[in-house]
């Protein structure tokens, strides 16, 4: 069966926004939103209170995220909801008014295309909120409302908040707050096509699937596909899935996935035994990693899936559900700078979390969900460091869909190749704390010319010659050539 993604998605840079947390501005009109309560912005995030960002806020930094080289943006959650990373959807319908309500949206979705930005939504279809108007109606009408059926019902009554009594309900992960839709019911079934296609209609790039693989009812993901792609063939279908993802990357579900094996494998390999916590809570660190289990565990994952899709994976280092990468390796920065030039470099799309381009830290949830700091609060050399990777990437093709191959990979040195047509571009890596020299033997034909970057500033030496790479890896360092 012949695989169709989606071309634009092999060419981007995504950027995802908490909106909460990114940014906050409201117009003269809406100023009603300056009177509700809110916490200081620069203060540590809390579970339960809001900061006010907002997609007014995302509006007015475009021109930064535009400057950085962003060509997609995909957005944590936006409808109404009663949380602040606004997972317990209310209105499938309704964009939150906190952030703006629907015209702000309306501003946004025309302000990013007019620049020739991609916005992805994040849908939650697996469960819903206890506020959600058919999970209301059943607390308000019991056994006798027509959407009982809508969830997935065990006993009677049942207990949505008192929780020194059974919930009776299937919610996910056992949180009360977020009751499971009954996806085998054919009207919850289409309700939830009739939102995925009403958002594409409305102009959205595509869909982020939360918790995607809870829902097991069969063909359901098929059709959300059809329906979607027969609005916009080139709409974005990205599931979460959080390992093996085989059985949803078929062709007929998800364009790919946002998954850890490449986040894990990298954390194992550049930030070693510094890791001072795991990406998530339950999360011990993984054992480190040299050179070749890292080869062997990347080899692996671009084995698993269609090259198709391998092109339209969603990558990161970190996300608004785990610690920052910079905390998981108790503020190492050449873990940092490793491992977003690793991210840069791998087949797949590149996404950024709001505040890692400037140095925003931040341990497990909620302060891995921190407002995006002032201007006067940046790091400058990582910011440099990511323009840097994103220009690279927007002017090699090489590094979007050229081919993927290990070259070496030995002790804390691992080099491997992207390679489309007579393009060649090397990627070198020394994750040792030693110096290294490598020697490698390349044909004729992939003569490498000039240093693209390095890491640190000119601290790497390499000289072709006679079909040979060589280099001398300063410890802690990497190194793009072409």
């Amino acid at each position: 069966m012949q695989i169709n993604t989606p071309d634009w998605v092999k060419h981007a840079v995504f950027y995802q926004i908490f909106p909460d947390r990114f940014a906050r501005s409201v117009p003269a009109h809406q100023s009603w939103l300056l009177n509700v309560p809110l916490e200081d912005w620069n203060a540590p995030p809390t579970f339960n209170g809001y900061k006010g960002g907002n997609l007014w806020g995302i509006i007015e930094k475009l021109d930064y995220l535009q400057d950085l080289g962003i060509n997609a943006i995909y957005l944590n959650p936006i409808f109404t909801s009663a949380s602040n990373h606004r997972y317990h959807t209310l209105d499938y319908y309704q964009v939150d008014p906190l952030l703006g309500g629907e015209e702000a949206f309306t501003n946004l979705l025309a302000e990013v295309h007019r620049r020739n930005i991609k916005l992805v939504l994040d849908g939650t279809f697996n469960h819903a909120s206890r506020g959600f108007y058919f999970f209301n109606d059943i607390l308000e009408n019991g056994q006798n409302s027509p959407w009982f059926d809508w969830f997935k019902i065990e006993g009677w009554p049942i207990s949505p908040y008192d929780e020194s009594r059974p919930a009776n309900y299937a919610s996910w992960c056992g949180f009360r707050a977020l009751p499971e839709l009954n996806t085998n019911n054919s009207g919850v079934r289409e309700y939830i096509m009739r939102v995925g296609e009403y958002w594409i209609q409305r102009g959205a790039d595509g869909w982020r699937l939360d918790s995607a693989d809870y829902i097991k009812t069969p063909g359901f993901w098929q059709e959300f596909r059809e329906r979607v792609k027969a609005i916009n063939p080139q709409a974005y279908i990205v599931g979460e899935i959080p390992m093996e993802a085989t059985e949803w990357l078929d062709g007929t579900q998800f364009d790919g996935v946002s998954s850890l094996p490449f986040l894990n494998a990298t954390t194992a390999f550049i930030v070693g035994d510094r890791q001072v916590k795991g990406h998530l809570a339950e999360y011990a660190p993984p054992p480190p990693a040299d050179a070749a289990r890292y080869g062997e565990e990347i080899n692996q994952l671009l084995e698993r899936y269609p090259w198709e899709i391998q092109l339209t994976q969603l990558n990161g280092i970190n996300n608004h559900d785990t610690a920052r990468l910079i905390d998981v390796a108790g503020g190492d920065r050449p873990s940092l700078y490793l491992s977003t030039l690793l991210l840069f470099t791998f087949p797949g799309a590149p996404c950024i979390y709001y505040g890692d381009e400037v140095g925003l830290t931040g341990s497990y949830d909620p302060d891995c969900r921190r407002g995006f700091p002032e201007q006067k609060e940046w790091d400058e050399k990582i910011l440099k460091f990511h323009r840097q990777l994103i220009k690279l990437r927007h002017n090699y093709p090489a590094l979007r869909i050229g081919e993927y191959q290990t070259l070496y990979a030995q002790e804390q040195v691992y080099i491997f190749s992207r390679r489309l047509a007579t393009e060649n571009v090397i990627i070198a890596i020394n994750a040792g704390s030693s110096t290294a020299k490598v020697s490698i033997q390349l044909s004729s034909l992939t003569e490498i010319k000039k240093t693209l970057l390095t890491y640190p500033e000119q601290q790497n030496h390499w000289q072709f010659q006679a079909g040979y790479l060589n280099f001398t890896f300063t410890p802690r360092s990497g190194l793009i050539l072409g």
